[in-house]
């Protein structure tokens, strides 16, 4: 079960590893993406957003997108429809996604537990989009700590929560933490060469894949 608990404590989680860094480190890449770690945590801030305000809706299975503006604040930049003020610093960004996960966590809370949204992997219940919120802010914590080389390791329990309900396909081998991460395509593990090509499955149980 993966409910708006979690989605806090994953937010929690990423506060916690990321408040303690210099300013002046956030405009190295994150891990091994393309953003710099400040763009990565405005992405990750985007995700929480954008996957609450689905639940909004009074029928969000008719609603393919959210219509707000996307924008990019240079060419290979994330596209967001939220950006953090960079006079408020990492801490104020931190707020921002502290702010968009506890809104995620009210709504998948809120919301029916049969109620579908629409996502590119396939429309999801609330659950499934808790999960989603779980795993987007734990890699990306991970992929951010990379980039300003400290320590972000997924908690263990939130990351078997998350690999239960999106994964299916994968069994964790090692550690729920290692293999989170091997099936985000962030690591390679013994036996598992890392991955090129990965998603995940947010259908509700009955419609998941054997």
């Amino acid at each position: 079960m993966v409910s708006g608990t979690h989605v806090r404590e994953a937010v929690a989680h990423c506060v916690k590893t990321l408040s303690a860094t210099p300013s002046s480190d956030w405009s190295a890449p994150a891990g091994s993406l393309e953003w710099t770690c400040w763009e990565t945590l405005e992405h990750l801030a985007d995700d929480l957003l954008t996957y609450a305000l689905r639940f909004g809706l009074a029928r969000p299975m008719e609603v393919p997108r959210v219509p707000l503006r996307i924008s990019s604040e240079r060419p290979d930049g994330p596209a967001n429809v939220i950006f953090g003020d960079r006079a408020a610093g990492p801490g104020g960004l931190l707020t921002v996604v502290e702010a968009c996960g506890g809104l995620l966590a009210t709504a998948v809370d809120s919301a029916p537990p049969t109620t579908l949204a629409p996502h590119v992997f396939g429309a999801s219940d609330p659950e499934g989009f808790a999960a989603m919120g779980v795993v987007e802010t734990l890699v990306h914590t991970y992929d951010i700590a990379q980039g300003l080389r400290s320590d972000g390791v997924p908690p263990e329990d939130l990351s078997r929560r998350a690999l239960g309900r999106l994964f299916p396909d994968v069994a964790v081998t090692d550690s729920a933490s290692s293999t989170l991460l091997w099936a985000t395509g962030r690591i390679e593990t013994p036996g598992r060469p890392r991955r090129t090509d990965w998603r995940w499955y947010g259908e509700p149980l009955g419609r998941r894949p054997s």
